[in-house]
C-alpha cells in the first residue's frame, strides 16, 4: 500500500482508539486499581484481541455475522453480559482505590488482567463488523494480502496501545486528586456506569448498523 493510504489508516485508527470505549474504560480502571504497569497487561491482551478480531473479519466471519442472526445474537449477548458484569464489579469496588496500594488478595494476576483485555476486544461483534468494513478499503487486490493484513492490523493494535498509554498516564496524574474516598467512589460509579451503558448499547446493535 502507499504511504498516503497507510497514514490515512493510522489517522482513522488513532481516532477510533482514542474514542472512549470498553477497552479505554478497562485501562483506566486497571490503572486506578492495580497501577499503571499492570494496567498495560490488559492493554496487551486487548491488542491481541484486536489482532484476532481482524483475523476473524478477514476469514469472512464478519460477513457471516451479518447474515446469521443466531451467531450475531450469541456473540452480542456474551459481549454485553461481560461488560455489564465489569460495570457491576467496578460500581461495587472499594472507595479508596487511589488512597493506597491494593491488598495482595485484591491484586489480579497478570494472566487475569491479560485475559480481561482480550475478552473485551474479542466479544464485541461491532469490532468484527468494523474491521470487515474497514480493512478491504485499504488493501490492494493486486498485491499479496497477508503482508497488508499484518501491516494494517499491527498498526491498529499499536494505536490502541498508544491510546491506553495516554489514558493510563492521565489516570496516574489524577491519582492524588482521586485519593479522597468520596471522589474515588464517584470514579468507580462513573466507570461502572460506563461499562454497563456500553453493554446495554451493545444489546441494541444490529448487523446493518455497521
Amino acid at each position: 500500500m502507499s504511504a498516503t493510504s497507510w497514514l490515512l489508516f493510522c489517522s482513522l485508527a488513532l481516532l477510533t482508539a482514542f474514542s472512549p470505549g470498553p477497552a479505554v474504560l478497562l485501562a483506566v480502571s486497571n490503572a486506578a486499581t492495580h497501577g499503571a504497569r499492570r494496567a498495560l497487561l490488559g492493554s496487551a491482551g486487548n491488542a491481541l484481541g484486536v489482532f484476532l478480531v481482524a483475523a476473524t473479519a478477514m476469514l469472512g466471519l464478519g460477513a457471516l455475522l451479518k447474515t446469521s442472526a443466531w451467531l450475531f445474537g450469541a456473540l452480542k449477548l456474551a459481549g454485553a453480559a461481560y461488560l455489564i458484569w465489569l460495570g457491576i464489579r467496578q460500581w461495587r469496588a472499594r472507595d479508596d482505590l487511589f488512597a493506597r496500594a491494593p491488598a495482595p488478595a485484591a491484586v489480579s494476576s497478570p494472566r487475569r488482567l491479560f485475559l480481561q483485555g482480550l475478552l473485551v476486544a474479542a466479544t464485541n461483534p461491532k469490532s468484527i463488523l468494523f474491521f470487515t468494513a474497514l480493512l478491504p478499503q485499504f488493501m490492494r487486490a493486486d498485491a499479496p494480502l497477508l503482508p497488508q493484513f499484518f501491516a494494517l492490523t499491527l498498526s491498529f493494535a499499536a494505536c490502541t496501545v498508544l491510546s491506553h498509554l495516554c489514558y493510563v498516564a492521565l489516570a496516574r496524574v489524577l491519582r492524588r486528586w482521586f485519593a479522597q474516598p468520596r471522589r474515588a467512589r464517584w470514579l468507580n460509579r462513573a466507570l461502572g456506569t460506563g461499562f454497563a451503558a456500553m453493554g446495554v448499547g451493545l444489546l441494541r446493535l444490529r448487523p446493518a448498523a455497521v
